[in-house]
């Protein structure tokens, strides 16, 4: 057994901000693992990891301190660099937004005379601090450093970047970092300092690399989402400039008027790493740090296995595949979050139990369905539908009938074009009103499909094909909706899944056979389950890449 299994806390001693999936939940270890325990237990499950007293056998861990000289002992190294520091007036929170920030040149000798000056004098400071216009003039943001402590943060500044020549300015600080043993095999892509002064708190983000945060001095405080928390999150549009940040405000969330934002909070695992302590935070995974005065941190970047050897000529196969799968799971979500399909459930299963036959009565039907003769040929008898779905199959007609006498057939077409979406249409109204179709709740015909089991409808079916072809034919060409035509569909798959080829085939033959144009029915129901799909589209590009204004023309 290697150093995981006697390493692992069995229960989570991190506390989660609401109830999460078990494979999710953060791990503690008190020793570090093996590189291949890592590689093969931690990294591969691509859930995060704390990694207790990691770095307390660094070299920095004793000489970074700022409480102990570890300032001096910085300044003394690399006080001579020039380093970019990213200055901000929505401090104390540092957004990733290009438009919420500004990156200036700072002499690394003045934000450590900045930190001893706020060590001495940090309350007094904190009273003078206020919130004003960016400092563009980097002299300025020089001068006016010692008076604006909360502004100044030292953010992903390189120590040693493995993809390029140029010698970083704080590469001398190597000296005192020790690689970790678990990352032994990994081929780095960069290694950073993160410093503040004041409390600070990062927006919520994620990393395109594997991400190993361990904190050589200081408090820092994480709270992490699955990449599947996307949608809660709110992600700035995938073609921004911070296409990795959510566009939440942080500082102060809408959490009573923010569906999302709640959800968002039930999803959060939080951790609080103490210095020396290591954090591994896999790629994709959203995280906000939030961090004590004078919390000094390093990390490493390394790209992923799966990016490293996914090849270029197959990312466009992968990438329909994954909205292939994200479209499906996506329209599954729009017909199950309906609370009116259950009640309509319960509604058809009360009038089901009722009835003579019991709970024999679906039983039956799957008997007769293998009856031979003018009843499979020609059309199910009345008499051999159970009550409940006489039931339906009233209010079946009942819907077809009533919108033929209320609107009259050419106000049923022009329902059906409203139905068919203008998805080009700007119109809020339009908007609105095609957003209420694609829901199961407001769509009667939809609803009854949901709740009728396949092969009764199948009966339905055959019977209105008998006694009703002309209300089956208004049914299928004027009054399906997309949502409607999707549960239809699905209802066919199910047909299909109980009864033989050649059971399909019969079936089939006779419900088209009431069309004049086949294939105009075949394009209603095609059509409707096409756009109830495309909505699905967007959501998946509105939820998971900030997209929402898409059109087809």
């Amino acid at each position: 057994m290697g150093t995981i299994g006697f390493a692992l806390i069995a229960e989570n001693q991190e506390e989660n901000m609401g109830e999460v999936e078990g494979a999710l939940r953060i791990r503690r270890f008190e020793q570090p693992p093996s590189p291949e325990d890592f590689s093969s237990l931690i990294e591969s499950s691509n859930v995060p990891a704390v990694f207790v007293g990691v770095v307390n056998d660094w070299k920095a861990f004793s000489s970074w301190n700022p409480y102990n000289g570890g300032l001096d002992y910085l300044e003394e190294q690399v006080g001579s660099a020039t380093v970019d520091a990213m200055l901000s007036t929505s401090a104390p929170v540092f957004y990733g937004d290009l438009r919420r920030h500004e990156r200036v040149p700072l002499s690394f000798s003045t934000f450590i005379t900045s930190c001893k000056m706020y060590l001495q004098h940090g309350d007094s400071l904190k009273k003078n601090f206020g919130f004003g216009e960016m400092l563009t003039d980097p002299n300025e943001a020089q001068s006016t450093l010692l008076d604006s402590p909360d502004k100044v943060y030292l953010a992903q500044v390189p120590i040693l970047l493995l993809d390029s020549k140029e010698r970083c300015p704080l590469e001398n600080l190597m000296e005192d970092i020790q690689m970790p043993t678990f990352l032994k095999t990994k081929q780095m892509s960069a290694i950073n300092l993160w410093m503040n002064k004041a409390q600070s708190r990062s927006s919520t983000h994620y990393d395109p690399h594997h991400n190993l945060l361990c904190v050589i001095a200081g408090c820092k405080q994480v709270f992490l989402w699955p990449p599947s928390a996307s949608p809660f999150l709110q992600p700035m549009p995938i073609y921004g400039e911070a296409s990795n940040h959510s566009s939440l405000n942080v500082d102060n969330p809408d959490l009573l008027g923010n569906t999302r934002v709640q959800n968002s909070m039930e999803d959060a695992q939080k951790v609080i790493l103490h210095s020396g302590d290591a954090l591994f935070i896999p790629e994709g995974w959203f995280h906000q740090v939030d961090s004590d005065d004078l919390t000094i941190a390093v990390n490493f970047w390394w790209k992923s296995v799966m990016m490293t050897n996914m090849s270029e000529h197959m990312e466009a196969y992968y990438l329909r595949r994954i909205l292939s799968r994200m479209l499906e799971q996506e329209k599954d979500k729009m017909l199950c979050k309906s609370s009116f399909a259950s009640l309509r459930c319960k509604q058809i299963a009360e009038i089901s139990n009722d009835s003579p036959a019991g709970d024999d009565a679906s039983d039956s039907v799957v008997q007769r369905d293998t009856i031979k003769g003018d009843a499979e040929q020609h059309g199910v008898i009345l008499e051999q539908l159970e009550p409940f779905a006489l039931l339906a199959l009233h209010e079946l007609i009942s819907l077809v009938h009533n919108t033929i006498n209320s609107s009259g057939k050419n106000q049923i077409k022009e329902s059906h074009s409203l139905v068919a979406l203008d998805i080009n249409a700007e119109d809020e109204h339009m908007q609105t009103r095609r957003e209420n179709l694609l829901l199961l709740e407001n769509d009667p015909i939809a609803s009854l499909f949901w709740t009728i089991e396949p092969l009764v409808l199948r009966k339905i079916f055959q019977a209105m094909v008998h006694y009703f072809p002309r209300t089956l034919e208004a049914l299928v060409l004027h009054m399906l909706s997309p949502i409607s035509a999707e549960v239809l569909t699905r209802k066919f798959d199910e047909m299909d899944q109980q009864t033989t080829k050649e059971q399909q085939k019969e079936f089939y033959q006779m419900f088209y056979s009431v069309f004049d144009d086949q294939h105009a029915a075949m394009d209603a129901i095609l059509n409707g389950k096409e756009i109830f799909a495309f909505q699905a589209y967007k959501n998946v590009l509105d939820l998971y890449l900030g997209v929402n204004d898409i059109k087809i023309s």
